[in-house]
């Protein structure tokens, strides 16, 4: 089988499947690399995420947290929870209003938050600075349509 035959074998016909077919080999690489991270860091990818956003915004509340990654806030209760459970971050109540809970890394926290080898950020900017400007905001469009698609209540 010739170079040509075995794409073909492999490329599903049509645009969608074919665009749906790399947005699935996105979401394999990231498993993978966050399986590598949880071995390596002791934290997967999505609790990095969370670890890098407190780490920039010392006193984050939840709900803030939650909208900055564009989940719901019960999404983030179980990475909170596991993060406070490794001693990554800590969780105090707002002083302002007590209803509130604001979040803060723990030197453990700090220390992974500072690893920049072996992470799912360190591939994503080395592919950014592979990119050129146009290719990257293209990109964020079309995540932008394929969210507000994928969210959408009226499935076709």
């Amino acid at each position: 089988m010739t170079m040509a035959q075995n794409e073909d074998a492999t490329t599903p016909q049509g645009e969608t499947l074919q665009f749906m077919q790399q947005l699935w080999g996105v979401a394999h690489a990231l498993e993978v690399r966050s399986k590598h991270m949880a071995r390596a860091l002791g934290v997967t990818g999505p609790q990095r995420l969370v670890l890098r956003l407190v780490g920039q915004q010392p006193g984050i509340g939840g709900r803030e947290l939650a909208a900055t990654l564009g989940v719901h806030p019960s999404t983030l209760t179980g990475v909170l929870a596991r993060l406070e459970r490794q001693g990554m971050i800590v969780r105090a109540i707002d002083p302002a209003d007590r209803r509130r809970v604001r979040l803060k890394l723990t030197a453990a926290g700090q220390k992974v938050n500072k690893v920049r080898k072996g992470t799912a950020e360190a591939a994503c900017r080395r592919a950014l600075a592979r990119a050129t400007n146009a290719q990257i905001e293209h990109t964020y469009q079309m995540f932008s349509l394929l969210i507000e698609e994928l969210l959408r209540d009226d499935d076709e």
